[in-house]
């Protein structure tokens, strides 16, 4: 087969490179160049240049064609202007999902389509299985990593069947310590190259210092609201239907100044997001401080002692209709259906119990154990076994 990588520097893609090469396949490396601004990243070098020369590098090593595609307007176009839009919003999106959806398995595939590609390979940490339905058709499912540390399934949670039966995730089967030495054993220059900790379309970027870029600072109250506030201690009322109850535990606490004590200064409650204690600025407490909820128009961020403070907490969470995807069409809910499921609300944390609901009004997933912040914009995924069947943008 003709199969495009997506070279990114890395190490984990550069493997996926070589493990293709060593199977037969006619092998491309592409390199995407998503963002032409250095002067919000942590270096003095511009770092996806520095990316570019090693994956390049790396495509020199191993004998395969290698080109740079710009793709910074479409990513300016899709993802960062999405991204400002929803943390002016006081949500928070995550681009990696979004850069998946959109750029990696969307105009980045029809690239390499273009260029006469069976399909596209990336240095994910997860796994493609298949059978065929009743009518033979082909159904493709995404498998978790075998690397639980690692497995990067949730950042490819938007991806449809279509998607999935171009894409390759060859390091899938293979633990991150066990990639670094296969790149080892080869003298790849990535071997012992660290992971990104930037965004997953700059580079090596603090966030606040990139949202300045476009969302002005403003200065407003941090509020700190107390174990004892009254909301907290309310009864819980009766219920008409599992429906009713699901809006009320999904729904989110409202606080107001007068609840709490100004204790603080921040410079705009479009920086910060639910459950963050980094970044303050609050001293003089035991336990750290933890952001429970955002005022956006009346720019106050009220904040909660320590990280079992009731406000963070909720059993259940909302996703509008319009905002439901399923990898797995074959086992959508019909309206008026339930599913117990495994899901997670963010990358990295473990998978949890929980039961997602289908209504004429809204989907809703309802945990066995209440969820520490959860946030607005994030994506909900939810599993069957090791496979991601579905997700959606929390509301």
């Amino acid at each position: 087969m003709k199969i495009v990588v997506g070279l990114s520097g890395g190490v984990d893609s550069s493997v996926a490179a070589y493990l293709l090469k060593q199977q037969g396949h006619e092998v491309i490396g592409l390199f995407m160049r998503n963002w032409n601004d250095a002067s919000v990243t942590l270096e003095d070098e511009c770092p996806w240049i520095e990316d570019s020369n090693d994956a390049l590098m790396v495509a020199q090593k191993l004998g395969i064609p290698f080109q740079v595609i710009d793709m910074s307007d479409l990513y300016k176009e899709r993802i960062v202007d999405y991204m400002f839009d929803e943390y002016q919003k006081g949500r928070t999106p995550n681009p990696d999902v979004l850069c998946n959806r959109e750029v990696k398995f969307d105009v980045f595939l029809q690239t390499a389509l273009a260029l006469g590609a069976d399909k596209v390979a990336t240095g994910h940490y997860a796994r493609l299985g298949s059978f065929q339905n009743e009518d033979g058709e082909e159904v493709y499912q995404l498998l978790a990593g075998k690397d639980n540390n690692k497995d990067q399934s949730y950042f490819l949670c938007q991806l449809n069947q279509q998607q999935l039966s171009k894409a390759l995730f060859p390091i899938g089967e293979l633990t991150k310590p066990e990639v670094r030495e296969i790149a080892k054993e080869i003298g790849l220059v990535t071997a012992d190259k660290k992971d990104s900790q930037g965004l997953c379309f700059i580079g090596k970027v603090r966030l606040p210092d990139f949202l300045k870029q476009q969302l002005q600072p403003k200065e407003g109250e941090i509020v700190e609201i107390f174990d004892n506030y009254k909301g907290f201690h309310i009864d819980v009322p009766t219920f008409n239907s599992k429906e009713e109850e699901l809006i009320y535990l999904s729904s989110k606490m409202q606080y107001h100044k007068e609840d709490g004590k100004v204790i603080g200064k921040h410079q705009g409650a479009q920086y910060f997001t639910i459950g963050q204690s980094k970044g303050l600025g609050i001293g003089g407490h035991k336990e750290s401080c933890f952001i429970i909820s955002r005022d956006m128009t009346n720019n106050i961020i009220f904040v909660g002692e320590g990280r079992n403070f009731p406000g963070l907490f909720r059993k259940a969470l909302m996703i509008n209709n319009s905002e439901v995807h399923w990898v797995r069409q074959d086992l959508k809910l019909k309206t008026g259906a339930s599913m117990e499921v495994m899901a997670r609300i963010r990358y990295r944390q473990s998978l949890e119990k929980a039961t997602i609901y289908q209504f004429d009004n809204a989907f809703y997933m309802e945990f066995e154990n209440p969820q520490s912040a959860i946030a607005e914009g994030q994506f909900a995924a939810w599993y069957l076994d090791e496979e991601l069947i579905g997700s959606g943008v929390i509301s």
